[in-house]
């Protein structure tokens, strides 16, 4: 039997918004401050097992940012279970956790540590993600000195260098010109299909998606409209935003 390296079960998360910050802030101290609730993910459930490359759809608010930070551990369900089971990388928000002041060769140190790698596989990483990140002499100067596609060439570098067993991928294939996206999707192919690794990559773009994906999941104000293969998913993505 293939594992589920990802299982969602009844998952519901509500945030609370309030009218404005000054209310949030003193409902930390207060009760009773009013609040409206709003169910960014209603009653989802779906199982992906490890090798699968699941597409995630759905217009802006349909709630498939809540489910990435979720999976991610950025954010917790409301009510339900959540199963992670593996090595989770996500190209989101590809320069986060750099510090501007730190050499790009320091920051894959910095990064890796975040992402829970010990020093020695960190060493042994790190020229594949110099080579991949074509930053030549820029590697050894500040991130603070360079643009903000350099800051994600090196961001994306790290992510899919660190042998993860869980790719989620958002968005994240604008990095550089274009041959270094043709480049960034040979790798995702080359992950899915020869290191056995999971993909769940949410996009907007259908013709993206068909590249590297199967199945679709299509998600509308919070609940999840179908869960299918990707043809019937991106018919059904399409006609929910007419």
């Amino acid at each position: 039997m293939i594992e589920n390296v990802i299982e969602f079960k009844n998952v519901i998360k509500t945030y609370k918004l309030y009218k404005n910050d000054k209310r949030r802030f003193l409902a930390i101290f207060i009760k009773g401050i009013p609040y409206k609730e709003k169910k960014a993910v209603n009653n989802v459930s779906f199982d992906i097992k490890r090798g699968e490359s699941v597409a995630l759809f759905g217009k802006n608010g349909a709630g498939k940012s809540t489910i990435l930070k979720m999976i991610t551990g950025v954010t917790f369900p409301t009510t339900g279970e959540i199963n992670v089971n593996g090595r989770v990388s996500a190209l989101l928000e590809l320069t986060s956790g750099f510090d501007p002041e730190f050499t790009g060769r320091e920051n894959i140190y910095l990064k890796g540590r975040i992402l829970g790698l010990k020093e020695e596989e960190i060493e042994e990483l790190e020229p594949t993600i110099v080579e991949f990140a074509e930053l030549e002499e820029y590697i050894d100067q500040p991130v603070r000195t360079y643009s903000s596609g350099m800051k994600a060439r090196l961001g994306f570098s790290v992510n899919v260098n660190i042998e993860p067993e869980i790719l989620i991928v958002d968005e994240a294939l604008s990095v550089g010109d274009e041959e270094f996206k043709k480049k960034c999707k040979r790798k995702i192919n080359e992950l899915v299909e020869k290191d056995n690794v999971t993909l769940l990559f949410v996009t907007h773009s259908t013709s993206v998606a068909k590249e590297f994906c199967k199945r679709g999941i299509v998600m509308k104000k919070g609940k999840m409209l179908c869960d299918t293969d990707i043809d019937e998913a991106i018919a059904k993505y399409k006609e929910s935003i007419k």
